[in-house]
């Protein structure tokens, strides 16, 4: 606020309700000149903590569109001043940094201690880390953003844990980290289990063995099976498949068929001529 003394000759008004400013405090605002009662109805705010008028005397803290008095700009946890003092919000009340940490922030699964806002801090299955609190629990390293086990709720960098839990793979000898196999007592890489045949995985496959070495069926059919009488290709036998079997000759059930009528011949009587299987009535005519 100024005040303007009488020797001023022209006339020198308030903006808004005319009145003169001679001898009187007054506010500029935007080159133009107000009263202080005119200025604080028309521009003045409440405090948000007292909603008494911040006059134009006096400070006024705003924060989204909010405002305070300085004196009334305080933490709502612990009562200390935020005037030049980092500060947060939460559902719009206001708090220093050290009580929003206290209050919000997530604590570190190791110190227990609040990880402050802005540190860095590592993550892991909803628990939180300092950065050098992410340890691994064999040789205290950091391990930061390097690969990493978690066992019975604690973490190990890869090298550790190979070292100290790890099975070895029956067939290539490395450490199995992630989901390995396990075959007649043996633990094998996903990658390592495949058919001596056709090399193609068998996890989570169906496969059969012959001579300790494991087959995909389809390898396994091919080298081994029997061949169907009729159609040529291989029975396999596995998974509950049925067929049939005569002198030293098998058939699928369903090419179990008269050769003439092609009547199923599977639970009934049946005749031989040369390599054909024929039904009763068909068998009349030989």
């Amino acid at each position: 606020p100024r005040s303007l003394r009488r020797e001023m000759a022209e006339r020198y008004d308030c903006t808004e309700c005319k009145e003169s400013l001679y001898g009187q405090k007054y506010v500029l605002r935007e080159e133009k000149p107000y009263c202080v009662k005119c200025y604080e109805v028309l521009f003045c705010h409440n405090c948000e903590v007292c909603q008494k008028l911040i006059s134009c005397t006096s400070k006024d803290l705003s924060y989204k569109d909010r405002h305070w008095h300085g004196e009334c700009f305080l933490c709502t946890k612990c009562s200390r001043s935020l005037v030049d003092r980092p500060f947060a919000t939460k559902d719009d009340v206001l708090m220093c940094t050290e009580c929003y940490s206290n209050e919000f922030s997530a604590k570190c699964h190791a110190c227990l201690k609040t990880i402050m806002p802005g540190s860095k801090k590592m993550e892991h299955k909803g628990n939180s880390w300092h950065e050098n609190c992410f340890t691994c629990n064999r040789c205290q390293q950091p391990i930061g953003t390097r690969s990493f086990v978690q066992k019975d709720g604690n973490n190990y960098c890869l090298s550790c844990y190979e070292k100290q839990f790890a099975l070895q793979c029956v067939h290539c000898k490395k450490p199995i980290t992630t989901g390995g196999v396990n075959y007649r007592d043996q633990p094998w890489h996903k990658e390592c289990f495949v058919c001596i045949g056709c090399k193609q995985q068998l996890a989570g496959q169906r496969f059969t063995s012959r001579d300790d070495f494991a087959y995909c069926l389809d390898c396994f059919c091919n080298l081994f099976a029997k061949k169907c009488a009729y159609c040529t290709t291989p029975i396999s036998g596995l998974g509950g498949s049925k067929y049939i079997s005569f002198e030293q000759r098998q058939w699928h059930n369903d090419c179990f068929n008269c050769k003439k009528c092609c009547v199923s011949l599977v639970g009934r009587g049946f005749l031989t001529c040369k390599d054909d299987i024929l039904c009763p009535d068909c068998g009349k005519d030989f």
